[in-house]
């Protein structure tokens, strides 16, 4: 899965955009711990919304 597909998958989920690109991180976390993505496939979009701009809050 990639970032595009995850974005797809929160807007099907949620009925709406994500607003920000830490949204879509947070609901990368939850469909993880869902267990629908794999550690690598979690680490990569994670990495990959980490170079957008994307952070954890502290």
């Amino acid at each position: 899965m990639n970032t595009t597909e995850l974005k797809g998958k929160f807007i099907a989920k949620r009925n709406y955009e994500p607003a920000s690109i830490n949204e879509l991180l947070d609901f990368a976390r939850q469909v993880y711990l869902r267990g629908e993505l794999t550690i690598s496939e979690y680490r990569d979009i994670t990495r990959q919304l980490e170079l957008a701009g994307a952070h954890k809050p502290e």
